[in-house]
């Protein structure tokens, strides 16, 4: 948000915004219209450091997608903006259920409940919204832009910005402006459902001095992933081929099965409360429900999977928050404040571990039911999370114009996560001699995590000459995360002397504690060349705190730290109409975390410190404009790998370098980041007897990818390969209204994001589930401003 220095320049701005983000370049992060002195000459005026500045004058690596840019290619959501920034990958398990990454700093896997934070951080505005296991996915409708920042950012944006930064930036209300809009779009994949998006926008001023902002959407995405009927049959693990039961999943069998329906909305009130001060509160809540599976069984075919229970995900989420801005002299003083509310409720068939311990000679299988008969032991996985977010930051900033400028803050924050997850077999808790720990859970965690981190930071800038700066920066944290709880079987009730069955929230074998404090910070020198040229050295630092792990005598997990060293470039040629940007960088990533099911451990992930790795890389983006053609192109190259040995697990569950054998040997390839991926889009605008037109392409290339870093982990689930995709839109305008046409994914490409397993992967990697790219999608959208 652009710090505010008076009320006619701000309206100045948000007017310019609107059209200035027609085919931004992804080097035009964060983009904010500039005044019309600046924007005559082609800067755009950014917050990427948390002040306005060009964005051709910010040391910084930045990409981004500007309203138009988002409405272009048909942004939804996370899926759709990812593949527009090259530096950001992810691996999921469908729709809010995604872990992204940047610049390859990843170990694979998702981060279950409980487990480590991301190493992204997300900001809706200016509130985090970062959670462990899930990223926020936050339906793309009225934004301002998508920014993405690459490399630490952790002394203005703190502990999960350990490899970068998302912020998703709302159009805020206007002053004295009514207008409104609305999108409809119909769609349908290739050969599966259709589905379609209903959204508007409205914006009313409700006096001189106060403006409120209204969004409402609806989406209903069709499946295209078929449940076909199969069967197994269970041995039950008792040597006796005359009491072998065989299931089916005919119930649950369905065409087009992974299914999504997203609705929620906005409500923004903007209040001038004098000339100087401005205060704008915001309640955002989405409602997201996912069926089915969103990765198919390549064993069982194209699209296709065996499932033998319901899949579902439910996400609902509300966020109130609050942004105050103003002068206090010559300085700017912001604050922001904002309460997350976030529940999850999630269903999976878990069965395939089933039949992993089939194949052993383990009780996991064999329970007579009493009546001459057995039990299907198929198991199921059942979660419920009840996560909240609260956090208040404070920040002033002094005159940008003279040499010497500073921006310096306070950050508090309190999240927590209460965690159910039932392992269950139908009829398990009512046979005889059960042994359920609770209802009909064979294993259940049901435990609270409270993480609550303080920080003071401050960056500040010196301008050495009138064309050399000297940036600096510094944040000075502490970090407490508490666990509490039960995880285990009813041996493990048992032998904390706890009834079983259990009563939840009773039964306590987790009470851990992990305090850290220190500090992570940044320096930066920048030579402006020219107007029009930049050149900047960078080397800055991250963290992302650590933590406990909820199986009793395994031993905490330490923070894991990264240094950045990069070099980058900023240039604009050709009267400004060819802009190339670019940077290339070395990272060292110092005890990086990963969760490992260790063998033996019947399943359960610890979060082990797993060595050292490195990661070279470079990025760039270009763009040519001229006339109503516009060419540009964005990619990363990245080389990751492990620096030292992931050490070996002894049987204790815990790390042990003493041991002869390694998880995984130095110089192993990290997991979700491509080697390269790269986007390029041609656009043509133009009159059509009187109306504004355009017809446009694009095209992403992205190579295969590792999934786990463990050596076992990666034979048991296997890699990707990389693929090539194609877009295709083009659309007129009649008046205000404006129709278009478009298909993604126009040659039906199965690019395979990535492959994850839902128990791990050396128990269930045989039957790995493929997570594609959208298959073929054809779609009609209709448009309206007023």
């Amino acid at each position: 948000m652009t710090l505010k220095s008076s009320q006619p320049a701000r309206r100045t701005m948000a007017g310019l915004l609107l059209a200035s983000t027609v085919l931004l370049s992804p080097a035009a992060a964060f983009a904010q219209a500039a005044p019309e002195d600046e924007a005559a000459g082609g800067d755009i005026i950014v917050t990427a450091q948390k002040r306005s500045e060009s964005i051709q004058r910010v040391p910084i690596s930045l990409q981004a997608l500007g309203t138009e840019t988002l409405a272009q290619h048909q942004v939804t959501g996370l899926d759709d903006y990812s593949k527009l920034l090259p530096s950001v990958s992810f691996q999921t398990y469908g729709p809010s259920q995604s872990d992204i990454s940047i610049r390859g700093v990843s170990t694979g896997g998702i981060n279950l409940p409980g487990g480590s934070l991301p190493t992204v951080g997300v900001y809706l505005d200016e509130i985090p919204v970062s959670t462990i296991g899930a990223m926020l996915d936050v339906h793309a409708y009225d934004l301002a832009r998508v920014e993405a920042l690459s490399g630490p950012q952790g002394t203005l944006y703190g502990a999960s910005s350990l490899a970068g930064t998302i912020r998703l930036i709302t159009n805020k209300p206007k002053q004295g402006v009514f207008e409104g809009g609305y999108d409809l779009t119909l769609n349908k994949f290739g050969e599966g459902e259709a589905g379609g998006v209903a959204e508007a926008f409205l914006n009313v001023p409700l006096s001189e001095k106060t403006a409120l902002r209204v969004v409402g959407f609806y989406r209903r995405d069709g499946g295209y992933i078929d449940n076909t009927p199969g069967t197994r049959t269970f041995t039950l693990s008792d040597g006796d081929p005359t009491t072998n039961l065989t299931v089916n999943n005919a119930a649950e069998v369905k065409k087009n099965f992974n299914t999504l329906e997203t609705y929620g909305g906005r409500v923004a009130l903007g209040i001038d409360l004098d000339d100087n001060w401005t205060m704008t509160p915001t309640i955002i809540a989405q409602h997201q429900k996912a069926k089915g599976s969103f990765g198919f069984d390549p064993r069982v075919g194209d699209l296709q999977v065996h499932e033998y229970a319901p899949d579902r995900n439910l996400d609902k989420w509300y966020q109130a928050a609050l942004t105050i801005e103003g002068k206090i002299g010559n300085f700017d003083l912001l604050y922001s404040g904002g309460y997350l509310e976030r529940s999850i409720d999630n269903d999976q068939d878990y069965s395939y571990y089933t039949v992993y311990y089939d194949t052993l000679d383990t009780f996991y299988t064999n329970f007579p039911d009493g009546n001459g008969g057995f039990l299907d032991p198929s198991m199921r996985y059942h979660n419920e999370q009840r996560l909240t977010k609260q956090s208040h930051e404070i920040r002033l900033s002094s005159d940008q114009s003279n040499p010497f400028s500073f921006t310096a803050g306070l950050f508090i924050q309190r999240q927590s996560n209460k965690n159910l997850a039932d392992y269950t077999i139908p009829g398990f808790g009512s046979i005889p001699s059960t042994f359920a720990v609770f209802g009909d859970d064979i294993f259940v965690t049901d435990t609270r995590i409270i993480a609550r981190d303080y920080a003071a930071f401050g960056e500040a800038y010196y301008k050495i000459t009138d064309d050399l700066k000297l940036t600096g920066g510094i944040r000075v944290f502490r970090a407490r995360n508490s666990l509490k709880g039960f995880s285990g079987f009813a041996s493990n009730a048992a032998a904390s002397g706890c009834a079983v069955p259990i009563t939840l929230g009773s039964c306590v074998n987790v009470d851990k504690t992990y305090k850290e404090s220190g500090e992570t910070h940044k320096v930066s020198l920048s030579w402006q060349v020219d107007r029009d040229r930049m050149v900047y050295a960078t080397y800055s630092t991250g963290f992302r705190p650590g933590g406990n792990n909820r199986r009793p005598g395994i031993n905490p997990y330490d923070a894991d730290t990264l240094d950045n060293f990069e070099l980058g470039w900023k240039t604009a040629w050709l009267d400004r109409k060819l802009r190339f940007n670019g940077s290339a960088y070395y990272m060292r990533w110092k005890k990086l975390q990963y969760t490992l099911a260790p063998v033996g451990s019947a399943g359960v992930v610890n979060i082990y410190n797993s060595g050292d790795a490195r990661i070279y890389g470079a990025e760039f983006d270009v763009q040519y404009r001229t006339g109503g053609l516009t060419l540009s192109a964005t990619g990363t190259f990245t080389d990751a790998k492990l620096s030292t040995p992931f050490c070996s697990i002894n049987a204790a569950g815990n790390s042990d370098c003493t041991l002869g054998t390694v998880a995984a040997p130095k110089g192993a390839r990290l997991t979700v980041q491509p080697k390269f991926k790269g986007t390029g889009t041609v656009r043509y605008d133009f009159d059509l007897g009187g109306r504004d037109s355009f017809v446009q392409g694009s095209v992403l290339r992205q190579g295969g990818v590792k999934n786990f870093l463990a050596t076992a982990d990666d034979l048991a689930v296997g890699r990707t390969t990389g693929f090539t995709t194609f877009d295709f839109s083009a659309g007129t305008k009649f008046g205000e209204i404006s129709v278009e046409a478009f298909i993604q994914n126009a040659f039906d490409k199965r690019g395979i994001l990535s492959r994850n397993t839902f128990c791990p992967a050396t128990i269930c990697g045989t039957v790995a589930r493929s997570y594609p790219v959208k298959p073929q999608l054809f779609g009609m959208k209709v448009s309206q401003r007023f």
